[in-house]
């Protein structure tokens, strides 16, 4: 079974990403928080990581920057998941290693669509 880390801030985002992704056949593990993230990450590399971009303690792509500098830490494959939609959010996330960008809000459908494309599924 894959693995994947829901880095969220919000407690509802983390309940509908936890239960689409158990219906996908993922164990799951969260935070809300980058920091919290990388303490996981640091423990257990997850699969993947459904990431969001504006949390307090650590932003996502600060979180970002740092998974890819741990041991391991080129494995996980990320999916940003934020209502920050322009440009050069975008470009900066890939620029970090992201591996994918979604939209909130999202659903099953989506997030299904967008972990086949990047061979999770």
């Amino acid at each position: 079974m894959k693995s994947c880390l829901i880095v969220d801030d919000s407690k509802v985002i983390r309940m509908v990403a936890r239960k689409i992704l158990h219906e996908l056949n993922f164990s799951t593990q969260e935070a809300e928080d980058g920091q919290q993230a990388l303490d996981l990450c640091r423990k257990q590399m997850p699969d993947a990581v459904l990431l969001d971009w504006n949390m307090p303690i650590m932003n996502g792509i600060d979180f970002l920057r740092g998974l890819r500098k741990l041991p391991g830490g080129d494995h996980p494959v990320v999916v940003f998941c934020t209502t920050e939609n322009d440009i050069d959010h975008i470009q900066e996330a890939i620029t970090a290693g992201a591996n994918e960008y979604i939209m909130k809000p999202f659903d099953s459908e989506i997030l299904q669509a967008k972990f086949s494309q990047v061979g999770l599924l």
